[in-house]
């Protein structure tokens, strides 16, 4: 998988790509919002912004034909952030599992009070569908806190 944007390209993640991915989920910013993954396999990819690894993108599809749509999470390294690199990847994924892969709605589930991820998504055209309440635990507090569901119908797609 190859997919271009804009300003970034995803890619599948290869093994040379692991300690780059480890140390940015360890910054005080990024890991804020994710815990660090057992492994970085599956359905992620990496966001390169000229030629380099800036984060990670993955993606998850139901498949039943009754309730299919596909689900997409974001990060990227504290000095890639705020400049519109997130909302290209996003952008470029939401796009692929529309056109390639035949999803009609995609959905989102950021930490209530990740502002920035919110702007993120709203940005692509996705929608606050609710408020999850005590949905995940905090990673570096360990605490619960609420998600955000947010969706984006195809027709909605901005970009």
């Amino acid at each position: 998988m190859k997919i271009k944007g804009e300003r970034v390209v995803l890619r599948a993640v290869t093994e040379e790509d692991v300690e780059v991915l480890r140390e940015i989920v360890r910054e005080p910013e990024v890991a804020a919002w994710w815990a660090p993954p057992e492994d970085f396999d599956g359905m992620l990819a990496i966001v390169l912004a000229d030629g380099s690894v800036v984060g990670a993108i993955q993606y998850d599809e139901e498949l039943d034909e009754d309730y299919r749509h596909a689900s997409i999470d974001v990060f990227l390294g504290a000095r890639h952030q705020g400049g519109g690199l997130g909302t290209d990847a996003v952008r470029t994924l939401a796009r692929w599992l529309v056109q390639e892969r035949g999803h009609h709605r995609i959905t989102v589930d950021p930490a209530a009070a990740n502002t920035a991820a919110i702007r993120c998504y709203g940005k692509v055209g996705f929608k606050p569908v609710g408020t999850m309440r005590e949905y995940e635990r905090d990673p570096t507090s360990g605490r619960w806190r609420d998600g955000l569901l947010m969706d984006l119908l195809a027709r909605e797609l901005v970009g």
